[in-house]
């Protein structure tokens, strides 16, 4: 098959996958459920519609699965190019994401639970459930939030890579590593600055197109590492 020869179209499919996926829970569950600043309207609506709340948690536990199979497959691609920025890129950008994704999920499973009132929670009135789920909303949030520091960070030695490696256009490379700071403005704007968060988020959106430019340039021209002899010297060779 081409995709099989062409390693780059590989991880491009699994990016997309990604784009896909990670949105869901991300935007469209909490600006379709959740009433910023009322617990009861937002327990309501989860309760209501248990089933695409669910979808969230299904979604949380494929976007990290995905998310180790895409770094696997662009370690594959660039371990050529440096092993260790390869290896770094890994570690920042599936590992400890996906660790992220896996135990975020526990805070939407407590509220879950806290939503369906089961009995031995009877010693709570319905105004303390409501506000635990709040919280465990908000926990949440504030893991997405933390996590945002790992998903600007790998973007740089996926950046170093793409800008060493022959095979791939070296404006990406730039474009990526735009897009790891904008990422870290809206991690430490989340942090320090709460009340921005919407705006910075706003004005960093063109530099987040970064990694949409560089899985639409994988899935639709792919890339292929270059033979050894060919391939531009490693960092641990100079």
């Amino acid at each position: 098959m081409r995709s099989t020869k062409n390693p780059g179209r590989i991880a491009g499919f699994l990016y997309l996958l990604l784009v896909i996926a990670a949105p869901f829970r991300l935007i469209y569950i909490p600006s379709t459920l959740f009433v910023r600043g009322d617990a009861t309207a937002t327990v309501h609506k989860i309760a209501v519609h248990q089933t695409l709340f669910r979808l969230g948690i299904v979604t949380d536990l494929f976007s990290g699965t995905i998310l180790i199979l895409l770094v696997l497959a662009l370690y594959r691609l660039f371990k050529g190019v440096d092993q260790k920025h390869a290896v770094l890129m890994v570690i920042l950008g599936g590992v400890m994401p996906a660790s992220i994704d896996f135990f975020n999920v526990l805070n939407d499973a407590a509220v879950l639970i806290l939503v369906r009132g089961a009995d031995y929670l009877s010693v709570f009135e319905k105004s303390q459930r409501d506000a635990l789920a709040m919280l465990f909303l908000s926990l949440h949030h504030q893991e997405i939030v933390a996590a945002e520091i790992l998903w600007g960070l790998w973007l740089f030695p996926l950046a170093i890579l793409v800008y060493r490696s022959r095979f791939l256009p070296r404006f990406l490379g730039v474009w990526l590593i735009i897009n790891g700071f904008a990422y870290l403005a809206m991690s430490f704007t989340g942090l320090l600055l709460p009340q921005y968060e919407d705006v910075v988020s706003k004005i960093t959106f063109p530099a987040q197109l970064g990694e949409i430019a560089i899985m639409l340039w994988l899935l639709i021209k792919g890339a292929k590492p270059q033979s050894p002899d060919t391939a531009p010297l490693s960092s641990s060779a100079r």
